[in-house]
């Protein structure tokens, strides 16, 4: 990896977790290069977008083009076995989920791809790491907790790391990860329909900025 494309990066996903991933609900083709840039620039390691944004699959291989190399791009809201293929097919490297479907995680590994499916029990939990996952989405965040997400990391396997989504923002972000979260999933906080990649590119550095000081 090149020195530009370090900085890019920001923090290593490998040795810190998954860490920020940006949900671009809404986007549309012709704005996701855009916006995706300001992301990576800021420091989000990773780009999903959702299956019900208009056109997921174009927007998919445009940032997987121009950014693949070096954020991990994601299909989120993936509900079935048929999507992964057509996520793996767009460039996607990374399968994002609202429920703990054991079909799509199989598919994902299957596919060299990680699956992050969304649990909001233990047994959802447990059920997802059968399956072959290795980072959970908690969803929504807000149902369990910060002390219910540090009660269920303490039962599952070391390598096992939780993002917490929905409700995650620059208030709470730093508070997330000193609970020992390997990343979190930014929406409405990163993105919302509309949104400039200027407006974009300067709430990412703040969200990054918070991040890299709750290490």
């Amino acid at each position: 990896m090149t020195t530009t494309e370090e900085k890019l990066m920001g923090e290593s996903p490998e040795t810190t977790g998954s860490g920020l991933v940006a949900i671009l609900r809404g986007i549309t083709p012709g704005e996701v290069a855009a916006v995706g840039a300001a992301l990576v620039e800021a420091g989000f390691h990773a780009i999903e977008v959702p299956l019900n944004s208009p056109d997921p699959f174009r927007s998919l291989e445009i940032l997987a083009a121009n950014f693949g190399a070096v954020c991990p791009i994601g299909a989120g809201t993936v509900l079935r076995v048929e999507e992964v293929e057509r996520a793996r097919a767009a460039g996607a490297t990374i399968i994002v989920s609202p429920d703990t479907n054991p079909e799509v995680i199989a598919a994902t590994v299957a596919g060299g791809m990680r699956p992050y499916p969304g649990v909001a029990t233990p047994t959802e939990a447990f059920a997802a790491v059968r399956a072959g996952a290795r980072s959970l989405k908690l969803f929504p965040s807000e149902a369990l907790g910060i002390s219910g997400m540090r009660a269920v990391r303490a039962v599952l396997p070391a390598e096992v790391e939780m993002l917490p989504v929905g409700g995650v923002d620059e208030s709470n972000l730093a508070e997330w990860r000193a609970a020992g979260a390997g990343g979190a999933g930014i929406g409405t906080a990163a993105y919302r329909p509309g949104d400039t990649a200027d407006q974009v590119r300067a709430k990412a550095r703040r969200l990054a900025a918070v991040w890299a000081s709750a290490r």
